[in-house]
């Protein structure tokens, strides 16, 4: 296993802070675990952060969170662990370090133990990025900055290889972790907000087949390229995304999933989404969703030109 890293020099980095960070909506609180998560043998948890981020992995006893909204999510994510019944973190990934995925880590960190965090390594100077790496830092927990070729030591039985990782982009998305998770007969993709160009090297590299994708960047037209999608061939596609200005999901990216044979799940209509995972399949607690997507004029691509399909 790779050493830990002092986060000393991320946050000197930092100590100049620019921005603040905008809010959204957020979904209900679960009461208790599904009877199917309990009795599965892996739990993948899509958390209704709104216009984020947060992905929850419990295995035998092992926890892991990817990712946490944005930062006034963190209060919901805490609860929502808790009420799952989980009290401690194995493993906290912070795929990049844009607000809507770091956000609520701080609130995490700060009320749920984690005894390993990874990273990116991509720095950005705001103060939700420098507060998430100064709970870090207090709570004395082990940092690690992980890329593409990574195996990361979960738990016996579910694999979980990082393909992609820190890029000298100055696009911080082309820098997000993308996992490729494995368990039994059933793989997720989970995409981050990794980008076209992006995909275009995962899929040269290796593998990228799976019946589950957790859909790149909320649906934009930045991820989800056909061609990669033909690769993935995926069965189920989550989206996780809330009320936004920016047309996520982009309908072009809704098309592409559902041609590649995918039935389409919304964080935005159903919530929180479990995927139960057994052996030899899975089971989903969401209807699936039928939308459109936000629909782009194709004829005047000037900014703001959007409409909304049903």
């Amino acid at each position: 296993m790779r050493n830990c890293v002092c986060l000393i020099v991320f946050i000197l980095v930092l100590m100049f802070i620019t921005t603040a960070d905008g809010f959204r909506g957020l979904g209900s609180i679960p009461g208790e675990k599904s009877a199917a998560a309990a009795e599965a043998g892996l739990a993948v948890h899509f958390i209704d952060v709104g216009q984020g981020d947060s992905t929850l992995i419990v295995y035998n006893g092992k926890t892991m969170l990817i990712d946490g909204g944005p930062r006034d999510a963190g209060n919901k994510v805490v609860s929502y662990l808790k009420a799952v019944g989980v009290d401690h973190l194995d493993m906290l990934v912070a795929t990049h370090s844009d607000a809507d995925h770091v956000g609520g880590l701080v609130e995490v960190v700060d009320q749920i133990p984690v005894n390993h965090v990874l990273d990116s390594g991509k720095e950005h100077i705001t103060e939700t990025y420098a507060d998430y790496l100064r709970m870090i830092d207090e709570k004395d927990i082990c940092f690690e900055i992980v890329n593409r070729g990574h195996d990361i030591d979960f738990a016996t039985d579910v694999d979980i290889q990082v393909r992609n990782g820190l890029s000298s982009s100055m696009e911080r998305n082309d820098s997000s972790l993308v996992l490729k998770l494995s368990y039994g007969e059933t793989d997720f993709m989970l995409m981050g907000d990794a980008t076209k160009m992006n995909e275009v090297r995962i899929m040269d590299e290796g593998n990228v087949e799976a019946e589950i994708i957790k859909v790149g960047h909320h649906g934009s037209n930045t991820s989800s390229g056909r061609s990669f999608l033909d690769k993935v061939q995926p069965e189920t596609a989550i989206l996780s995304y809330g009320e936004n200005d920016f047309g996520h999901p982009d309908a072009r990216v809704v098309r592409r999933l559902r041609q590649a044979g995918a039935e389409l799940y919304s964080t935005y209509q159903s919530g929180d989404i479990v995927v139960s995972v057994f052996q030899n399949g899975y089971t989903i607690n969401a209807e699936p969703w039928e939308g459109e997507g936000v629909r782009h004029d194709e004829q005047n691509q000037a900014p703001g030109m959007l409409f909304r399909g049903a």
